[in-house]
């Protein structure tokens, strides 16, 4: 590795107190993973170089939030060319489908995610309609198992993804193997669909074949109109099923800012004293928001996530959430309501007015 090198991106963060955006020069130095920021509006230095163990060359890559000394920036163009050829020239963006028959199978499926090296950077679980189903199936439409393609894909939920690395199309394709889950377990018998798929219709997952056909796809509107919520630090590779009788009727992962997390937990400020602690994880990192409906969600949610301090949790309910996915009192693994009365307020707060 070259010791001198460094990457150099612009980015903006939002003065909650002056409510505008500022903008700095951030400068990442591989070689020892330091960094370095400049005001671009008073040229002037912001932060001398300082060695900083949180922030990774896999984290640089436009549209992503990163986080420096508590302060969420927006990664929002190249500061320079050297940085746009070496980062920018093969990062792609595709979408990734899981599809109803492997829903049970999501947590693994997403673990393998993960460890080919994909930044999942939306996620939304949803059921479609019979006509998103028919234009998104629209290069098929003259094939005569259509209708069965269709029948299938809106028998139940789907979760879709953006998926982004370098390569991702021609890589994602890899991962999913051929699309006949017979054929994909003598030739990619490590594949997705070798693992998770029966035939050729019910074959788990789906991707776009081309970056023409990628790019198509992912304007499609209904796959990524809303935002939703748990905590950031909630591994990926829970199972994004019903548990316990919970019904999870929406769910999407996105980027909290820093105003709308002291806003939701403007309930703790002065009374809890993790407050600012609380604040800064969650926006540490992506969230998944769901939305889970039941006779009693509340109650029942609340049981299965266990009590707030992991190490309480593991010692009184060790099979409950908390007490396997979670580290400390903040980073806990997932939020839940506390009172029956703010269910909805909370899904209204996520699912509408953080999406307008």
């Amino acid at each position: 590795m070259n010791h001198g090198e460094r990457f150099v991106f612009i980015a903006e963060w939002y003065d909650p107190n002056a409510s505008l955006f500022r903008r700095y020069e951030l400068l990442f130095y591989p070689g020892d993973g330091s960094v370095e920021m400049h005001d671009v509006k008073n040229h002037r230095t912001f932060l001398k170089r300082t060695k900083y163990d949180d922030l990774h060359l896999e984290d640089l890559f436009i549209g992503n939030k990163v986080n420096v000394f508590s302060r969420q920036l927006v990664l929002i163009d190249y500061g320079d060319q050297y940085t746009a050829r070496q980062l920018g020239s093969r990062k792609e963006k595709t979408l990734a489908l899981i599809k109803p028959d492997a829903i049970s199978k999501a947590g693994e499926i997403i673990e393998m995610i993960n460890k080919a090296g994909f930044t999942i950077t939306k996620l939304k679980m949803m059921t479609l309609s019979r006509k998103e189903a028919t234009d998104f199936h629209i290069d098929h439409q003259s094939r005569p198992f259509l209708n069965e393609l269709i029948q299938f894909i809106t028998s139940g939920p789907i979760i879709a993804m953006e998926i982004l690395r370098d390569d991702a199309i021609c890589e994602w394709k890899r991962l999913l193997g051929p699309a006949n889950s017979g054929l994909a377990r003598t030739d990619a018998p490590g594949s997705l669909r070798a693992l998770f798929g029966t035939d050729g219709i019910r074959n788990a997952a789906h991707g776009p074949d081309s970056f023409a056909s990628a790019a198509r796809v992912r304007k499609r509107s209904y796959f990524f109109l809303r935002v939703e919520f748990v905590d950031p630090r909630t591994p990926l590779n829970l199972p994004i099923v019903p548990v316990a009788s919970l019904s999870p009727m929406l769910s999407v992962k996105f980027n909290m800012d820093r105003v709308n997390v002291e806003e939701f937990y403007e309930v703790y400020k002065g009374v809890v004293s993790e407050y600012n602690e609380m604040v800064t994880e969650m926006y540490s990192g992506p969230c998944v928001a769901l939305e889970i409906q039941q006779n009693n969600p509340t109650k029942t949610f609340r049981e299965f996530c266990g009590p707030a301090d992991p190490e309480i949790a593991r010692h009184l309910r060790p099979g409950t959430l908390r007490a396997i996915f979670g580290k400390t009192k903040i980073q806990n693994a997932v939020h839940c309501t506390d009172l029956p009365e703010d269910g909805l307020l909370e899904v209204q707060y996520f699912f509408r007015i953080l999406d307008n």
